[in-house]
């Protein structure tokens, strides 16, 4: 019998094979001291030393936050290995971590350790739904971690936490302006504590006009948090948060392949929309009820609404000088009333700890959308006009009542002084009430008929870290993710498809290390996830399809960080190399996708910056991002080739609380993609300008801005 190697399985039992020699020759070297001390909340759901957390997790801190002046999300999270927040405008967007860019439920979106959206209802946009102000860092757990997150915590999960009051007064006050986006954007914040009481309001409202690069592509967003801290007594503390965010953007869509070529700031769009609001409040009780225990109990309330007209919706004619489409308009809200309770238990026994709790979440989602016939314009392919349609297929009225049982368990343990063990599990426990408005079945078409749909899923993990030496930890890490079937691919049609949640395991070994006395650090991982039961669309005769359970998926790869703080200079490095693959993928009867590589899924990203501080109070920084080239298409016959971008930024501190800086991006005024998708199956005639379609990426802007801050301290 032969055995046969990958290259990502060559690595992995070179990296297994080190590991163990560096066991064996360190043997008597103490753990990690204070150059491995960052501590991370995300990967244990509690404080945790990063070199003992046996799981990738990405850290954006907040000095970088309050240097950098981030735009959107992507701006905070792409400088971590392996993660990247597509932009697809005006604040939506794709995600790829562990996964090709795309829309699928397979992350979960976390606030303060809460999902901001109950399962089920994902929305790959729903991080619009952020208010950038009001974070104080962003953890980002890579790969699967359903074993305390529960569903769609397969590729990642991606935990803001909200800042703390400040012990003394603080304000805040920022403005800024993009010169061809047409973007101004005003923050705001004030903080302070009075006795046992903090209080921390945050809040910007960005404006994009009519008059930028990007035809029909303005917008609006306001975001508003406040935070409370209450302190009870020596032992125990009560929070609470009220956040809300309301997006108001047109939808310009992408451009075909000439426009691409010629002119990216078209649009084919006039009518289309995207608005959201969402209203977030959570009360938390902290407190220590057993000697040597924390007990956080969680009550938190969610409101959605989610209402458009969106460009993706639009259905034409695959032939030249179409004028009549087809389109939809849709609302889908969430209202949402959860408990979350979780106790931390410290035993002095080999330096052991359990990490356990129930989490309960019943949400209402009612969901209607209406059909559309829209106009078009032969010669220029613009959407001109739409009108409701007399046809009723299609049309959708319903509401779902989503429940989420779960309870959870982690036991961590350090059989010696520098190995750590950590075991756990959760279980879900779904359950979908469904209820039609309408008339289900018949020739009308109207959706399903009602029934209640019940899902389980048991989500174990095992892992490890083992401290080589005070500079040097390293980690192995087994576990599972699930996503179950969402509420529109199980009631989004006249029949309701017999489909089961996707399973995937994830494997990955990683190694920590810093140099020159901290100054420099590496954060390095190799993982592959193995997904089951994908759920996918499956074309029937007579332009119809249906969702199945009828894929299995595998991504690997190697991510690589690495950081420097030295004297005046600063430093970061990311890249990840990966392959995303469809082990198994029959799109119809007659079209096989297996063995293909999954569209998307780009050959490598790289971002790397070098900071420099000519004086005290300045830093300027360059900056390089680096997408690899990837297929467009299922078939693998279309490939996007990638690109390169340069971005500059600084800052100069005027005086005491006044910061100007000003950010260049695309510095070299490239033409490039966001997003490149091709609707070419790889059979029949291929037609590039009606078949491929682009997100394209801003011309050279600049970006200004100024910051007056006030701190007592």
């Amino acid at each position: 019998m032969s055995l046969r190697l990958t290259p990502l399985s060559a690595a992995l039992a070179v990296a297994l094979t080190c590991w163990n020699t560096l066991a064996v020759a360190q043997a008597t070297l103490p753990i990690p001291d204070e150059v491995l001390g960052e501590v991370v909340v995300s990967g244990s759901r509690t404080a945790t030393l990063l070199s003992e957390t046996p799981v990738a997790i990405g850290v954006v801190h907040e000095a970088e936050l309050k240097r950098d002046k981030p735009k959107t999300v992507g701006d905070i999270i792409n400088r971590i290995p392996g993660v990247y927040w597509n932009d697809l405008g005006n604040e939506q967007h794709s995600m790829g971590i562990r996964q090709p860019f795309n829309t699928n439920a397979v992350y979960q979106y976390l606030e303060d350790g809460i999902p901001i959206r109950p399962l089920g209802v994902f929305n790959h946009n729903a991080l619009n739904e952020m208010n950038m102000a009001a974070s104080e860092s962003v953890e980002v757990v890579k790969g699967a971690a359903s074993s305390l997150y529960g569903s769609n915590a397969v590729g990642g999960a991606v935990n803001f936490m909200t800042a703390r009051p400040s012990l003394t007064p603080y304000a805040s006050v920022g403005v800024r302006y993009d010169n061809i986006n047409g973007f101004k954007r005003i923050d705001t914040v004030a903080s302070d504590t009075w006795g046992d009481l903090g209080l921390r309001f945050s809040h910007y409202s960005s404006r994009r006009d009519h008059d930028n690069w990007q035809e029909y592509s303005n917008a609006s967003k306001d975001s508003f948090s406040l935070r409370g801290d209450y302190k009870l007594s020596a032992s125990s503390v009560l929070r609470a948060t009220v956040i809300h965010t309301n997006l108001d953007s047109a939808t310009s869509g992408g451009v075909f392949e000439n426009d691409y070529r010629n002119n990216p700031g078209k649009s084919i769009n006039s009518f289309t929309y995207r608005k959201d609001k969402a209203t977030r409040a959570n009360l938390a009780w902290e407190g220590e009820l057993i000697e040597n225990g924390i007990t956080t109990v969680t009550a938190f309330h969610r409101e959605n609404d989610h209402g458009q007209l969106p460009s993706y919706g639009i259905r034409c004619p695959q032939v030249a000088g179409a004028t009549i489409c087809t389109g939809t308009e849709n609302n889908n809200h969430v209202e949402s009333l959860g408990l979350d309770i979780k106790h931390q238990q410290e035993f002095a026994w080999l330096r052991s700890r359990l990490v356990t709790g129930i989490y309960l979440d019943r949400s209402k989602n009612p969901y209607v959308s209406n059909n559309l016939t829209v106009a078009r314009d032969p010669v220029s392919g613009k959407y001109l006009s739409y009108t409701p349609s007399a046809t009723l297929a299609g049309k959708r009225d319903y509401e779902a009542e989503i429940d989420n049982n779960a309870v959870f368990a982690q036991f961590e343990i350090s059989p010696t002084e520098r190995l750590r063990l950590v075991m756990g599990g959760r279980y879900d426990a779904i359950n979908y009430a469904y209820t039609n408005k309408l008339a289900p079945g018949g020739s009308s078409n109207f959706g399903a008929p009602n029934e209640d749909r019940k899902f389980s899923s048991f989500s174990p993990k095992v892992g490890a870290t083992y401290a080589i030496s005070t500079q040097t930890s390293v980690y192995s890490n087994i576990s599972k993710g699930f996503v179950p079937p969402e509420v529109s691919q199980l009631y989004g049609s006249s029949g309701i498809p017999d489909l089961k949640p996707a399973t995937y395991n994830n494997y990955e070994l990683g190694l920590r290390m810093a140099f020159l006395e901290g100054a420099v650090k590496l954060d390095s991982a190799v993982y592959r996830l193995e997904g089951r039961d994908t759920i996918v669309s499956f074309s029937l005769p007579g332009n119809q399809s249906e969702n199945r359970n009828a894929g299995r998926t595998r991504s690997q790869g190697i991510e690589l960080g690495l950081t420097l703080e030295k004297g005046a200079f600063d430093a970061r490095f990311g890249t990840t190399i990966a392959k995303h693959r469809f082990l198994e993928y029959r799109a119809s009867s007659s079209l096989d996708y297996s063995g293909r590589e999954m569209p998307q899924a780009p050959s490598n990203i790289t971002t790397a910056e070098v900071g420099y501080k000519p004086i005290k109070d300045a830093r300027v920084a360059l900056e390089v991002v680096n997408q690899g080239k990837y297929w467009m298409n299922n078939a693998n016959t279309v490939r996007y080739a990638g690109h390169t971008l340069l971005n500059v930024r600084g800052y100069y501190d005027v005086t005491k609380g006044w910061q100007a800086w000003a950010q260049v991006r695309n510095l070299a005024d490239r033409r490039y993609a966001y997003n490149a998708s091709s609707s070419y199956t790889g059979t029949g005639t291929y037609t590039p300008n009606l078949q491929n379609s682009y997100t394209p990426g801003e011309p050279r802007s600049v970006m200004v801005g100024l910051t007056y801050t006030f701190d007592s301290k």
